[in-house]
């Protein structure tokens, strides 16, 4: 007998990638249902991050992250002005403030032209200083591919394309685990105001922070292969004044992550962050005494920075599979090949640059399990 699919493909997790991914499936022909547990799409990972487009320079040749965050940049742009979604493509300056940090530079070049991002070009601190004055840089690196953008409305517009495609994206929804089927496929257990269950061809969980947890739920996944998860808060700081820069401010990467950062936002206020500090749970406090730190931090690539002028903003946390002393991975996209469950893809790791490169995750897992 048959098997008949309720689903062609279920996704569990509504933020970028999730949604991402479904649009993916959904461009295929399939029909997809993406859960989310939270009353509205995007209110995880999604929802706490610095809304910016990266250029794709710093990633290992070869990786994942390189090839997926240059092809999802360029669709991003593309996708964002099909859909009318505001951007503001402003560029970014990778500073040395100090004279030993060159060769930092001179190494993120050389990888940013290895992973074919375009434009890239060397400037003098006094060239850096012309286009930023006030700035504090010895050299500086401009990326004129990157920018910042309304990161919500985007997913309203991938969340709009998989609905018009016959698919779709259910809110107060949890995924409570999946049993593979003999004759290929899944069924799939949801919990909300009713319990319930539905049987798919394809399953996806990009979940975020939830991914272990969720992994840990699919009857026949492999524990070994869940990686462990780590969290990596980082909080943010605005500034009570006018913003100073017009571009994206990067001094060289921080072990771990790119580092404290600045941007001036779509509604032109300067904001500053994330660190990065490793954290047991989820916590999205923001300790007005970390201001200081921010602000020494700052100083050396805007030593004009007022006293007393950053306010608390909010704080994110990203999915890390590494600890504060392991080298950082990779994406990981696990395929069968991987846990023995065909028709099932599960992402773990999704942190920066995840939301520059959601287009191209949603595409390489599509494409991996319709091949």
């Amino acid at each position: 007998m048959t098997q008949e699919f309720d689903f062609d493909a279920v996704v569990v997790g509504a933020g970028a990638v999730g949604l991402a991914c479904g649009y993916a499936l959904s461009q295929r022909g399939l029909t997809v249902a993406v859960l989310e547990r939270e009353d509205h799409i995007g209110q995880g990972v999604s929802s706490r991050n610095s809304e910016v487009i990266h250029g794709g320079l710093y990633y290992p040749t070869g990786s994942l992250k390189a090839r997926l965050s240059v092809q999802g940049r360029r669709l991003l742009y593309a996708f964002l002005d099909k859909h009318h979604v505001d951007y503001k493509k402003c560029g970014k300056l990778v500073v040395a403030t100090r004279q030993d940090e060159i060769p930092r530079l001179e190494a993120i070049y050389d990888q940013a032209l290895a992973n074919g991002v375009e434009g890239m070009e060397h400037l003098t601190g006094a060239q850096a200083r012309a286009l930023e004055p006030g700035l504090n840089a010895h050299a500086a690196l401009l990326s004129p591919e990157s920018g910042v953008f309304a990161s919500h409305d985007y997913m309203l517009a991938l969340r709009g394309e998989i609905e018009a495609a016959g698919g779709a994206v259910v809110v107060r929804t949890s995924f409570e685990g999946a049993t593979p089927l003999a004759g290929g496929g899944f069924t799939v257990r949801i919990g909300g105001a009713e319990t319930a269950s539905l049987a798919c061809r394809l399953l996806v969980t990009a979940p975020g922070l939830s991914a272990q947890a969720v992994a840990a739920t699919i009857e026949g996944f492999p524990a070994d292969q869940i990686p462990a998860a780590h969290y990596g808060k980082g909080v943010y700081f605005r500034l009570a004044a006018k913003a100073p820069f017009q571009r994206l401010i990067y001094p060289p990467p921080i072990p771990g992550a790119l580092g404290t950062h600045y941007r001036n936002d779509l509604g032109g206020q300067a904001v500053f962050g994330p660190d990065l500090e490793y954290v047991p749970a989820p916590d999205y406090s923001v300790d007005p005494a970390r201001a200081a730190a921010f602000a020494d931090y700052i100083r050396r690539f805007w030593p004009d920075l007022p006293a007393d002028r950053l306010v608390p903003d909010y704080a994110g946390v990203r999915p890390k599979i590494h600890g504060p002393d392991a080298p950082q991975p990779d994406f990981q996209l696990r395929g069968a090949d991987s846990h023995g469950l065909p028709g099932l893809m599960a992402l773990f790791g999704i942190e920066s640059p995840g939301l520059t490169s959601s287009l191209a995750i949603g595409d390489e897992v599509a494409r991996r399990l319709t091949a």
